[in-house]
């Protein structure tokens, strides 16, 4: 019984989202189409209801450690589902994204997208997606921000072993910015797929900087070291084990 109030509970959060996404994306919209601002503040309202609808809807709490950077730089973030997007975007003043091309032509999305500052890069064959992926982001370095990547690519649940990819090494050998990493066990509450959601406290957390000028090899290492140890960490703070 406590599991099936606790999934209709879920259910109603979710649907509460996707909501809140259509009235404030709806709402806003004539703003951000003339101001980032506006395009911005759509994007934070989404994120502030989501942790304050969280905790008395579904009995999950948020929590953001370490310092998050306001200077111009990659972050680098574990995934393990759509809640550390709300998250991390949340905690730095001008997050931006790498997002499919296809996506700037989706209506309010993509205008939504571009006016924070995204990235459009045409996914595919990885050199050219790189290669454009560097180059887009490098034309917009004129509006400062912090990059939002995900080094393995795409939402990992928790245990799960996957490879550090070397876009994220070339992004940061070609800008010459800090990488900050950020650590999360967010999946052990929101799953990257279903609707249950568990309760508990789901964290995100911003580790040291890595500085620029490390090699290639010798950073994707140090980032993988930094972002599975802190995030093994956060796992077991909230009870779980990953098995050997």
């Amino acid at each position: 019984m406590a599991y099936a109030i606790q999934w209709v509970r879920s259910l109603l959060f979710v649907i509460s989202v996707y909501v809140a996404i259509a009235v404030v994306g709806l709402g806003l919209f004539p703003w951000a189409l003339v101001s980032r601002k506006g395009a911005r503040a759509g994007c934070m309202n989404v994120c502030r209801y989501v942790r304050w609808a969280a905790p008395w809807m579904i009995g999950l709490k948020t929590e953001i450690r370490g310092t998050p950077p306001d200077y111009e730089c990659i972050v680098a973030s574990k995934h393990q589902s759509f809640l550390d997007v709300f998250l991390v975007f949340s905690a730095v003043p001008a997050g931006k994204f790498i997002m499919k091309s296809i996506l700037k032509y989706a209506p309010i999305v993509g205008q939504y997208g571009l006016r924070i500052g995204c990235v459009p890069v045409d996914r595919g064959k990885r050199a050219a997606a790189i290669k454009q992926m560097v180059d887009g982001v490098k034309k917009g370095s004129a509006t400062p921000g912090q990059l939002i990547i995900y080094p393995q690519g795409t939402r990992i649940a928790p245990g799960v072993k996957a490879p550090y990819k070397v876009g994220t090494a070339v992004l940061y050998e070609q800008l010459g910015q800090p990488c900050v990493p950020v650590a999360a066990n967010v999946g052990l509450f929101w799953p990257k797929r279903g609707i249950y959601r568990k309760q508990g406290t789901a964290v995100v957390e911003f580790l040291e900087p890595i500085q620029p000028g490390l090699p290639r090899d010798e950073f994707l290492t140090l980032l993988e070291t930094r972002i599975e140890t802190a995030s093994n960490r956060l796992n077991e703070e909230a009870g779980f084990h990953a098995p050997h």
